[in-house]
């Protein structure tokens, strides 16, 4: 598929998303999240696969925020709208995608830039990056799960305050709040994530996919968390990847999950 504010690259079961708005510090526009959908979408159907980076373009802003010229005279049905809409077709659908995701923030990350972060199921920052939800200095609160996801990350107290003082918070900071799960040099950011990638790729595929859903069963009002590492510790026994897992383990040998 033809792509116009994003790029992607596939290398070795590691796909790089970067979003190509430099000019716009690639701020996040419906194409831009539609884009994103669509990206997300033919990944999950890939089976090749195994793990996801994003990032921004340039090494000013990984997204520093939403377009506000596109919805600065919505009014409040529509602001609903966009709001449900985002977070349908991008935040949660990256938050409960079965490939690991790993921001790679590369800069500015405000706004819905910081909420697409938090949607990935972790991050890595340069240390010269920002991140911060301003969105109340006009008016308005995040709308893309900033509210939830930053509470589930750093607490109620450190949420609160970053939303309501919409200060920015450099990478150290991050780091230490439990942001972010880790701070590099700019030069040496890609190059970690991919590193990441790696681990992620040696290991079992539907054993990785069954643990984010056990994961984020934690967040999910009216489940038990505990049931579902249950029922996926289980599935796991009926796969071909255990069974691959334990016969290398036993034979002193490396695994070849094959994702079945």
């Amino acid at each position: 598929m033809t792509y116009h504010t994003i790029l992607t690259q596939k290398n070795d079961g590691v796909l790089t998303i970067t979003i190509e708005r430099p000019k716009k510090l690639n701020a996040l526009n419906k194409a831009t999240i539609s884009e994103l959908h669509s990206a997300f979408t033919e990944a999950k159907s890939d089976a090749t696969i195994r793990a996801i980076i994003l990032t921004g373009s340039g090494d000013k802003a990984f997204v520093a925020g939403a377009d506000i010229s596109e919805f600065a005279n919505f009014t409040e049905q529509q602001a609903a709208e966009l709001s449900r809409e985002g977070q349908q077709s991008l935040f949660n659908f990256v938050e409960q995608l079965e490939i690991p995701v790993i921001a790679a923030i590369n800069g500015f990350a405000l706004g819905g830039g910081l909420e697409l972060a938090m949607a990935a199921h972790f991050r890595v920052a340069s240390d010269h990056a920002k991140m911060g939800l301003p969105e109340v200095s006009l008016g308005v609160i995040p709308g893309y799960g900033g509210t939830q996801r930053l509470t589930q990350l750093v607490g109620k107290g450190r949420a609160l305050e970053l939303i309501t003082t919409a200060q920015m918070i450099d990478a150290s900071k991050a780091e230490t709040w439990g942001l972010v799960n880790a701070v590099t040099a700019a030069d040496e950011l890609l190059d970690y994530c991919y590193r990441l990638a790696e681990h992620i790729k040696r290991n079992g595929p539907l054993a990785i996919a069954g643990a984010i859903r056990a994961v984020n069963a934690h967040y999910q009002t009216g489940i038990n968390g505990y049931d579902v590492e249950i029922l996926e510790f289980a599935k796991c026994f009926g796969t071909n990847d255990f069974k691959e897992g334990t016969s290398a383990f036993l034979d002193k040998r490396k695994a070849n999950f094959k994702g079945e």
